[in-house]
């Protein structure tokens, strides 16, 4: 929907909410001129929404007694919106909004026109959004189902986290802001007791949450996505470089948005960048490409994949060795 759409659908409820406003006030409220409002009152006239104006010191603009906007005013884009949300919503919570999704969608089915029904029920059939989670969804429920209360509840949480920098979980008590999902992973950010700080964890990386008795103030200064976006900023990145022979640059194209740079050198063969939290991450990532690719820095990491593959080639020759002996002891 257009803004302007959005301002005309406002700007109605407005009006069927609290009566006799000033077009001064309906202005700011919608972020519009005084004069653009006038404009959107002779847009409803034309669309035979009534709306009529009284003078006088109390006096506004309303909508003609008794009228109510249609409890739903959906073109077919807009029903189809609806319903691609709810399938998001049941993917991405489970058990947590499944049923809530599901009741939503019946209750749009039963009240839509023929013509939207018919484009809602193909919808469901041929815009599927699924495999969004990275981890079990259903184990996490009852962590996800105690975090979400706590964070609507603003109550403090204890909880076991194991940590990828540590070799043992460890007790952190924890005042959570908000869960997000993001790169297929649930993360819950909130104050850290232990660090003195906000942070954020991964959900399936927790391995009890209980929730407390205490209460906990949010500061106001916290901002969700402000939070997040200098998250990302701040976040330690490695750029690795690599290099895909010419016989699989077609390799690269299949994953372009993925690279953050790609350059085709005049052999036929395509140097990649991408960016990675951590060496491991990136080494897991080059060796996912196997004999097509190479890496050219950082240094680090090249060394990295080579020790890797050197590793599993002495395990596999091992296996090798020992399937020799074991059929010649055979033959003998």
């Amino acid at each position: 929907m257009n803004n302007t759409a959005t301002r005309l659908i406002t700007l109605i409820f407005l009006l069927q909410n609290q009566p006799n406003q000033k077009a001064s006030d309906l202005a700011n409220k919608l972020g519009v001129s005084l004069r653009t409002v006038h404009r959107y009152f002779e847009m409803l006239d034309e669309m035979g929404i009534p709306i009529y104006a009284e003078r006088g010191p109390y006096g506004g603009f309303s909508l003609v007694r008794g009228y109510k906007m249609p409890p739903l005013v959906f073109n077919l884009e807009e029903a189809v919106a609806i319903v691609l949300g709810t399938g998001v919503v049941k993917e991405l919570w489970g058990e947590l909004y499944r049923e809530a999704a599901q009741g939503a969608l019946a209750k749009l089915e039963n009240l839509l026109p023929d013509e939207q029904r018919r484009e809602v029920a193909w919808a469901r059939q041929s815009l599927v959004t699924t495999g969004m989670n990275r981890a079990d969804i259903e184990t996490q429920t009852p962590k996800l189902e105690k975090l979400r209360r706590a964070i609507r509840e603003r109550r403090s949480v204890s909880m076991n986290y194991q940590s990828n920098q540590l070799p043992h979980p460890t007790q952190r008590g924890l005042d959570p802001y908000a869960l997000v999902h993001r790169w297929g992973w649930w993360y819950v950010i909130g104050f850290c007791h232990v660090r003195n700080e906000v942070r954020t964890f991964r959900v399936d990386r927790i391995s009890e949450v209980t929730l407390l008795d205490t209460a906990f103030t949010q500061s106001p200064a916290f901002n969700l996505q402000s939070y997040l976006k200098d998250e990302l900023e701040t976040q330690t990145q490695i750029v690795a470089r690599l290099r895909f022979d010419s016989a699989f640059a077609n390799l690269v194209a299949g994953n372009h948005s993925y690279w953050q740079s790609v350059e085709t050198k005049p052999d036929g063969s395509v140097e990649v960048t991408f960016p990675s939290p951590t060496l491991e991450w990136a080494a897991s990532t080059t060796l996912a490409y196997g004999p097509a690719v190479e890496v050219l820095s950082p240094p680090e990491l090249r060394r990295m994949v080579a020790e890797w593959i050197k590793v599993a080639a002495e395990k596999y020759q091992q296996e090798e060795g020992t399937s020799v002996k074991r059929k010649s002891r055979q033959r003998d």
